[in-house]
């Protein structure tokens, strides 16, 4: 009998909680006020320029940006060489002698030096703020045009 009741005042919350849920949601979709009716007289009252619209917003989704940032000549399709080519500058940085192959002390090298840069108080160790510094630098995303508002 204990198991019933149990289970009983289970379904009596589940069921409570649905109706406090579906009661949230229904006053969320009321909430949201009309847009303000338009009249034909505020339209002529402004310039006959009016004024600017508004940016549009960027359609494509974040992995269509990044498909046509990885489609170098803009094609359609995306071959292994403008896969490979942003790696091959990082690569080349870090290929100090040229030969093509990266040894361990090549990248230890630049490591090291990164390691000794961002160590300003020369303890051989890095805090928080000091290994921040060692974060890769992003480029800032291009610039869209001010307002001329």
């Amino acid at each position: 009998m204990l198991r019933f009741a149990a289970g009983a005042g289970a379904a009596l919350l589940l069921i409570l909680a649905g109706f406090f849920y579906w009661q949230s949601l229904a006053q969320r979709e009321e909430s949201v006020p009309p847009p303000p009716p338009q009249t034909a007289q505020a339209e002529s009252d402004e310039d006959e320029d009016g004024p600017a619209p508004p940016p549009s917003a960027d359609s494509r989704s974040k992995e269509q940006r990044r498909f046509d940032r990885a489609d170098k000549d803009k094609n359609g399709r995306i071959t292994l060489g403008e896969l490979h080519q942003p790696r091959r500058r990082a690569f080349a940085r870090l290929d100090t002698n040229g030969d093509g192959r990266l040894s361990f002390e090549e990248w230890a090298i630049r490591t090291t030096t990164r390691f000794n840069e961002a160590d300003r108080n020369r303890d051989q160790q890095l805090t928080r703020e000091e290994y921040a510094t060692t974060a890769p630098r992003r480029r800032a995303p291009a610039r869209r045009p001010a307002c001329d508002c």
